[in-house]
């Protein structure tokens, strides 16, 4: 009894709080990497293949698999490799966003992740909704609420709550200068908010995937391998500088294999993990945490300053994602669950991906 608790329960609260930091701490990195001249392409297509040989080889000579498993089909290796191009458009969008913001901005908007899985879940018919229920109500207003918290986070910078911890002296920008650097900051907010919408159609595959195949040791080295081969020539072709992908041994080179091992590989195997044991659900309740973790390690590596629209607009996103987790607790612990699962389901088809 206590093994089984220690596997379901404390063994994932830990492995989630754990890679929610070292998530923070791969884009703290990056931003550091960058300063030093480090292109986002060159580290997204080195941290797949670190990721291959650093972590998943190693992995797949030593685990032993204790149970039979069903063999690949076609239909099962095109699934993993359409998560490795998600994957990698994904990673595309979220470093070239971070890379005109902050991680605190990246942690803020990685809220959305909960509200668009139920979206997306609702289009795939994998999610029940009667506009009778409580419970449906509160998923449907608090997506809202978080699409609309990570808007204000975008678009509203407000006062400083925080200065930036740099001793110079703020140098004079005129208005061209300070209208680029808000145009900046939209842009990169929008590809955080595209990045955030590939992780849940990337959550959603992977569901289906894991269920058919479940070996996430082998669904992940998959999954990296086609990304590492999606990636590194659309990264040459983007980056055509050839010396620019000799990596030298400082910043750069502890981002990329940071990256490469906790972020691209561990990462990926325990969310995958989590995903078979827990569910997406669960997951998605240590999004906020990153929040805090992401304002802390700005101030403490990269002395960023922390606006009142980033709070506010944080404040905003996780009360509606809380309402999300909120209506899906109430409609699994009572007999409304009962009431719209065949009230629902009386009026479904099959689902889009089975």
């Amino acid at each position: 009894m206590a093994g089984r608790y220690c596997y379901k329960d404390v063994i994932p609260f830990t492995a989630m709080v754990a890679i929610e930091c070292t998530n923070v701490g791969v884009n703290v990195l990056f931003k550091l990497a960058t300063q030093k001249g480090l292109s986002y392409y060159i580290f997204v297509a080195y941290s797949f293949v670190v990721s291959i040989l650093v972590l998943l080889l190693p992995l797949l000579f030593f685990f032993k698999w204790s149970r039979e498993l069903p063999p690949l089909n076609v239909s099962l290796i095109f699934r993993i490799f359409l998560l490795g191009v998600i994957g990698v458009a994904a990673q595309l969008c979220g470093y070239k966003g971070l890379e005109y913001t902050s991680p605190t901005l990246a942690s803020s908007l990685g809220n959305l992740v909960p509200a668009f899985t139920f979206i997306l879940a609702i289009i795939f018919r994998m999610e029940t909704i009667n506009l009778s229920c409580k419970s449906s109500k509160a998923k449907i207003l608090g997506s809202t609420v978080s699409i609309l918290g990570a808007l204000t986070i975008v678009l509203y910078k407000g006062s400083t709550i925080i200065p930036s911890s740099s001793t110079q002296p703020p140098p004079i920008i005129d208005s061209s200068i300070a209208s680029t650097s808000q145009s900046n900051l939209v842009l990169g907010g929008s590809l955080l908010v595209i990045e955030y919408i590939f992780v849940p159609i990337w959550y959603i595959i992977q569901t289906n995937v894991i269920k058919e195949y479940p070996a996430e040791v082998i669904v992940v080295f998959l999954y990296n391998v086609s990304g590492a081969l999606v990636s590194v020539p659309i990264c040459l072709l983007l980056e055509s500088n050839l010396s620019a992908w000799k990596i030298n041994p400082d910043i750069t080179l502890i981002s990329i294999l940071y990256s490469g091992f906790f972020c691209t590989g561990l990462s990926s195997l325990v969310h995958t993990w989590g995903l078979n044991v827990k569910g997406p659900v669960y997951i998605s309740l240590f999004k906020p945490l990153s929040i805090a973790i992401a304002a802390s390690f700005s101030a403490i590596f990269l002395g960023d300053a922390l606006y009142f629209g980033t709070v506010v607009g944080a404040v905003i996103l996780s009360i509606g994602f809380y309402g999300v987790i909120w209506g899906k607790a109430k409609e699994e612990s009572n007999e409304e669950f009962e009431i719209c699962r065949v009230s629902a389901l009386s009026n479904s088809k099959t689902p889009l991906l089975q």
